[in-house]
C-alpha cells in the first residue's frame, strides 16, 4: 500500500494571486497595487484593527474554543442559536470540516465546473467521486446539476454569487432546483461576497430559507477586509453544527481573528462604505471597458472578469500590465483560459488599471 494516495499525488499545488512582494522582487517596481484576489481595497474596519491591537497582550493565551462570543454576536445578527453557527479559519476551513465529518466511503459530490478553485482543491482532495458540471453561459447549470444526482450523492456545493465569474443563481432557480435534492443530500451555499449581491431583487440570501439540509457559509475576508486573519463562519441546523463541532480543529479561529470579527460586526459604517466604493469602482470598470471595447461577465461581487480572444492574448496582458505595476488575476488554474479577473480597487487603483490597460492593448 503506498505511503500517498493516488489521487493526491494527483493534485496540483493551488497558487493564489501573485504577493506585492513577490511582484515588486520580480519586476524591481516599487509602487505595485494588486487586483488579483479580491481583497477590500479600503483596507480592514477601523475597529477590527483596534481590538486586535488591544489583543496583543493576549496572544499567549489559547483562545474561546467554542467561540461563543463571536457565535452569539452572529447568531443575533441573523436571528438564529448560537447552536446555528460555526467559525472556521476562513470559509474553507469549515468545507474542510464538512468533508471530514460528513462523507462516506461511497459519497459523491456535485458542483459546477471551474467555479471556486478552493473547493475543487478540497473535493479533489477527498478522493470521492465528483460530477462537475459545465457551467452555461458563466453561470451555474442547476438544471443539469439536478440530473447528476444518484443514490450517492452527499454534497452539492454552489458558490452564489461564482468566483471567478460573479454570477449568481436566481431565486427562481434555486428553488426549483432544490425540489430535486433528497432530505439525505446537504448543500453547500457559499455566499462569500453576498453583502454586495444583497440588494439584487432575485438573489437567494439562504438566510430567507433556513432549509435542514442547507449550510450557509459566509466571510469576513471580503467586505470586512480581515482575510488576513483568516476567518469565516457557517449558519445552519443545529444538528449539522452539533457535528460539525466535534470535527472542527480546536482553537479555531485564533484569539485575533475571534475579535477582530466581533469589532467588525460593530461597525456597520465601514461595511456601507465598502459596498459605496465597490458599486461605484465597478461603474467605472464597466464604463471604460465598454468604451475600450472589452467583453466583460455582469458581475455581483467585487470583482469583474473580462473575457479575451485566447489564452496567449490573457497571459501576454497579465504580464504586461505586471510590467506596469499592475497585478491582477489570469483564470487558467481556474479552468477559464481566456479569461483574467479584476477586483474592483480604490477610485486611485481603478483609474492606474484602466491606463495602464489602455497602453499595452
Amino acid at each position: 500500500m503506498p505511503l500517498v494516495p493516488s489521487y493526491i499525488k494527483k493534485l496540483k499545488n493551488y497558487r493564489p494571486g501573485k504577493p506585492i512582494s513577490e511582484a515588486s522582487r520580480e519586476t524591481g517596481i516599487k509602487d505595485i497595487i494588486k487586483l488579483a484576489s479580491n481583497e477590500n481595497p479600503l483596507g480592514a474596519s477601523p475597529k477590527a484593527i483596534q481590538a486586535i491591537k488591544d489583543s496583543l497582550e493576549n496572544i499567549h493565551r489559547y483562545p474561546d474554543a467554542s467561540g461563543y462570543e463571536l457565535r452569539k454576536k452572529l447568531a443575533d445578527r441573523f436571528k438564529v442559536k448560537v447552536d446555528n453557527v460555526v467559525l472556521g479559519a476562513g470559509s474553507e476551513g469549515i468545507m474542510s470540516t464538512i468533508m471530514r465529518t460528513f462523507l462516506l466511503n461511497d459519497d459523491e459530490l456535485v458542483s459546477a465546473e471551474n467555479s471556486f478553485i478552493g473547493f475543487r482543491v478540497l473535493a479533489d482532495a477527498s478522493g470521492k467521486r465528483i460530477h462537475w458540471v459545465p457551467m452555461k453561459k458563466y453561470r451555474y447549470d442547476l438544471e443539469m446539476m439536478a440530473t447528476k444526482i444518484t443514490d450517492y450523492t452527499k454534497i452539492i456545493y454552489i458558490a452564489n454569487p461564482d468566483n471567478p465569474m460573479g454570477t449568481y443563481v436566481t431565486r427562481k432557480e434555486f428553488d426549483q432546483f432544490y425540489q430535486y435534492v433528497p432530505d439525505r443530500v446537504l448543500i453547500i451555499l457559499d455566499e462569500a461576497y453576498f453583502e454586495f449581491a444583497d440588494e439584487i431583487d432575485d438573489y437567494p440570501d439562504s438566510m430567507t430559507y433556513r432549509y435542514d439540509i442547507v449550510i450557509t457559509l459566509r466571510s469576513f475576508s471580503k467586505a470586512y477586509g480581515l482575510g488576513g486573519v483568516r476567518i469565516g463562519y457557517g449558519l445552519a441546523h443545529d444538528e449539522l453544527i452539533s457535528n460539525l463541532l466535534k470535527v472542527k480543529v480546536p482553537f479555531e479561529p485564533s484569539y485575533t481573528a475571534q475579535v477582530a470579527g466581533i469589532a467588525a460586526l460593530d461597525d456597520p459604517e465601514f461595511l456601507l462604505k465598502t459596498i459605496k466604493a465597490n458599486k461605484q469602482g465597478m461603474k467605472f470598470l464597466k464604463q471604460e471597458l465598454n468604451m475600450l471595447g472589452v467583453e466583460h461577465i455582469p458581475s455581483a461581487a467585487n470583482f469583474i472578469t473580462t473575457v479575451w480572444e485566447s489564452e496567449e492574448q490573457s497571459l501576454k496582458l497579465s504580464k504586461s500590465l505586471l510590467g506596469l505595476g499592475v497585478i491582477i488575476r489570469q483564470l487558467s488554474s481556474f479552468g477559464w483560459p481566456n479569461c483574467i479577473r479584476i477586483s474592483i480597487g480604490t477610485e486611485e487603483e481603478n483609474n492606474r488599471f484602466i491606463k495602464s490597460l489602455k497602453t499595452v492593448l
